[in-house]
């Protein structure tokens, strides 16, 4: 069998890091997060010359959720993933440590971005996840906070604000994976979710 690299993108508080923990348990392959891949970008790059990058740098969770409209913290997180993909690309062409293949998984995969460079290697899978039950959203949101300090010290505008544009990136990620054909996978945080992906990935 060819080297197999399964990309799970996906909006904030889908479960992706456990979606991808569970697929790399059944088919005995690793898996890295973009989270991961973005932070050694940082140690190495430049704010001159990747400042998308550093998006998120200069501000605590308070500061940066006060400072953007829902919309521009979506615009400005789709942006995020485009500087970070370099570093995705780069692994996913490059890497010889693998053998057998990988799982990527993140926000920083857009199906865009997968439809420019992957779209024609057969050995590339993407699948997309999202939940947009606002309720399951505001209970993630409530217990974790997805750009620094502790959400539980937020005043409810102020989560009410992350879950707005959590929802907002959602939407947006949905639409962009059916304009490019890739696969969207709707999760309930349930033990079902890891057979759906599979079966969007067309793996057993």
């Amino acid at each position: 069998m060819s080297k197999q690299i399964l990309l799970i993108g996906g909006m904030p508080t889908a479960g992706k890091s456990t979606i991808a923990e569970n697929l790399s348990n059944h088919l005995k392959l690793p898996w890295i997060s973009t989270d991961q891949i973005g932070a050694i970008l940082r140690a190495v790059a430049t704010r001159e010359k990747y400042p998308k990058l550093f998006t998120w740098e200069d501000y605590d969770g308070f500061q940066y959720l006060n400072e953007y409209t829902p919309d521009e913290l979506a615009e400005r997180e789709f942006a995020k993933s485009e500087a970070v993909w370099l570093g995705v690309r780069k692994l996913i062409k490059e890497d010889h440590t693998w053998n057998d293949g990988f799982i990527i998984e993140g926000d920083d995969i857009l199906p865009r971005l997968v439809a420019q460079d992957f779209s024609d290697v057969s050995n590339v899978r993407a699948v997309f996840v999202g939940d947009l039950d606002i309720e399951r959203i505001r209970k993630v949101v409530l217990t974790r906070n997805f750009v620094g300090g502790d959400a539980r010290s937020y005043s409810d505008d102020v989560k009410q604000k992350e879950v707005e544009w959590i929802l907002n990136y959602g939407k947006k990620l949905k639409n962009q994976a059916l304009k490019y054909t890739m696969p969207w996978v709707e999760v309930d945080k349930s033990e079902h979710d890891l057979a759906k992906v599979l079966s969007a990935l067309e793996l057993s």
